[in-house]
């Protein structure tokens, strides 16, 4: 039996410990962290979406008309006219046969390997697949390779030695901690040389990469290529959720196999409504792909000048890998000091020794507090005894000019014409009466002007 306070004690001392940290007001470039305002630089919420104006107005119309949760599984009673409506948009946008929704990312991924995989087959995983790809292959309970990161050729050496034994290729589309993209277009050579199915967990590339946002497999003309395409409707869909896309037989299959759509309630009408909304929005608004882009490219170009290795990184994801957990938590730390947040994601989330800032940029950006991010970055690094020109520790001490950066000076927040003090949001507390804005609130300045 585990000792619950014993093993708290311990992650502590691992510098493991984990707690969450209170957003006030919707997910924008700018939010207010524990009641301070800070430029937010770890959000999924990719294209900005998630608070946009139509997507709110969907969710609140759906829930005045189909009530906010979908009462049952959805093969008894909780298949309701939006969900049908969404996975229609769904296969079409992804240019599939068909599209079946699920309540999250994680039980999509479980179900369909658990329900595609069984004793005696064998799955192949990538060694940094995310949890939900690994917590499936357990659940089949088949064999399981895992073959090393994106490499095809360690992969085509696993293939051969199943000798013709069912078999499933499993990879994330873009890897949520890492930022690269998978080799796509030799995994599914590979699987047709050698008769297996793939599926491709697109969360992190939906919305952010490929033809329109249509994804990293549309990106190299392969959507029609596999056997599952895994998306997300909390990422750049801005809502929660998840779908699966393929042939008509496999989603068919599917509806009645994967054991985590057969039992979980049906996603809630108005977190559908907005994700139908925000797809919609996707499709009018194709540029919103290629602002991440640029904003993503401007980041990484930045922190390249602040000495950083920002890794294989060529998508919205741009890792600051450190080494160890402390040293990750502190830099997260003096970030936030300086008004900007960037969560650290430290083992079990990601190997050993790779604890890192796991930066996500958004299409809402702007270019210029990006850049000013890279430079608060660098002044943080050095500040905790990080070098990011040599990657390695040293004294903080030997360093004593950047004590000078501790606090940052900016001109007060500005009140409105009539002599009120300016909001940040409804819900957040104004800054005013002297108290000084911090490095990044420039857009909360131009707004209350």
């Amino acid at each position: 039996m585990i000792e619950i306070e014993a093993r708290l004690s311990e992650l502590k001392a691992l510098g493991l410990h984990r707690r969450t940290r209170l957003v006030s007001g919707p997910q924008g470039p700018h939010v207010v962290l524990d009641g301070k305002p800070v430029l937010l630089l770890c959000s999924n919420n990719y294209l900005g979406l998630a608070d946009h104006p139509r997507v709110r107005e969907a969710a609140a119309e759906a829930a005045m008309r189909w009530g906010v949760g979908a009462g049952a599984s959805r093969l008894v009673s909780g298949t309701m006219t939006v969900h049908r409506r969404l996975e229609e948009r769904l296969a079409a946008f992804k240019r599939r046969e068909s599209a079946l929704l699920f309540g999250s990312g994680f039980l999509a991924n479980a179900g369909v390997i658990a329900a595609l995989a069984r004793p005696g087959d064998i799955v192949f995983s990538d060694e940094l697949n995310h949890a939900s790809l690994i917590d499936g292959c357990r659940l089949s309970r088949a064999e399981v390779f895992v073959y090393d990161h994106c490499d095809p050729e360690h992969l085509a050496w696993g293939l051969a030695q199943a000798q013709g034994r069912g078999a499933l290729i499993a990879t994330d589309a873009v890897f949520s901690m890492d930022g690269d993209v998978a080799p796509l277009e030799e995994i599914v050579e590979l699987a047709q040389r050698h008769r297996v199915r793939v599926m491709v967990d697109e969360a992190h590339a939906t919305g952010a990469l490929g033809p329109g946002g249509a994804g990293a497999l549309a990106e190299v003309g392969l959507e029609d290529q596999v056997d599952v395409i895994v998306g997300t409707l909390g990422k750049a869909l801005g809502s929660y959720g998840a779908f699966v896309a393929g042939d008509r037989v496999m989603t068919q299959y599917l509806l009645n196999a994967a054991r985590t759509f057969i039992f979980s309630t049906a996603p809630p009408p108005p977190a559908v409504a907005g994700a139908l909304a925000a797809l919609e929005l996707l499709e009018e608004r194709p540029r919103l792909v290629a602002k991440l882009k640029t904003n993503s490219d401007a980041l990484r170009d930045a922190l390249e000048a602040e000495g950083f290795d920002v890794g294989g990184s060529h998508t919205q994801i741009v890792p600051l890998v450190v080494g160890e957990p402390g040293v990750a938590v502190k830099l997260c730390d003096a970030a936030l000091a300086r008004g900007l947040f960037a969560q650290a994601i430290r083992p079990p989330t990601v190997p050993p020794m790779t604890s890192r800032l796991r930066l996500a940029v958004m299409a809402s950006h702007r270019a210029e507090e990006l850049q000013a991010a890279a430079r608060v970055l660098g002044l943080a690094a050095r500040a905790v005894g990080f070098d990011p020109q040599t990657t390695h520790l040293f004294k903080a001490e030997q360093f004593e000019e950047y004590e000078e950066f501790e606090e940052f000076e900016a001109e007060p927040v500005a009140p409105y014409a009539d002599g009120r003090p300016a909001p940040y949001d409804d819900d957040r507390p104004a800054l005013y009466d002297g108290e000084r804005a911090g490095p990044f609130d420039h857009e909360r300045i131009a707004r209350a002007a």
